[in-house]
């Protein structure tokens, strides 16, 4: 699948290898580098062979599923240092939220205005609370 709409906050190349269900991955097809999740997928099955996949693809059937938040933080508080794509409903306004649980790839349906991407980005200088980043909050910063 290419994606027109690819925004990437990496500096490898990005993954083309198709994705391929959760399902099919734990069902045999375990040589795979990408795989993909639906919502509803536990990201957790994922975990013992997390070391070999180049791409996790999580979808976002409507901005308003959260539950791929939860995925992007499951998999990158366990290890998981691959590319991990945010794909589907993906709003301009929730991307600066997946990059901190995580997400460094976006495969918006609708294309992302560039300068609307970055003042969302630059929004806040500090974040208040700890996520799968390395952000250090604004609470530790003044009480060390």
């Amino acid at each position: 699948m290419t994606h027109d709409n690819l925004l990437r906050f990496r500096d490898d190349e990005a993954h083309d290898e198709p994705a391929i269900t959760l399902d099919a991955f734990l069902d045999g097809q375990t040589n795979a580098g990408a795989v993909r999740l639906e919502a509803g997928d536990d990201a957790r099955a994922l975990l013992p062979q997390i070391g070999q996949l180049a791409l996790v693809e999580v979808s976002f059937p409507t901005y308003r599923d959260g539950r791929g938040y939860s995925a992007a933080r499951i998999l990158r508080e366990a290890g998981y240092t691959g590319e991990l794509r945010a794909a589907g409903d993906v709003l301009v306004d929730q991307i600066p939220h997946m990059r901190r649980c995580g997400f460094d790839s976006f495969a918006p349906e609708a294309p992302v205005d560039a300068e609307t991407l970055q003042r969302s980005l630059d929004r806040y200088a500090n974040p208040y609370q700890r996520a799968a980043d390395t952000a250090t909050p604004i609470w530790k910063l003044r009480h060390g």
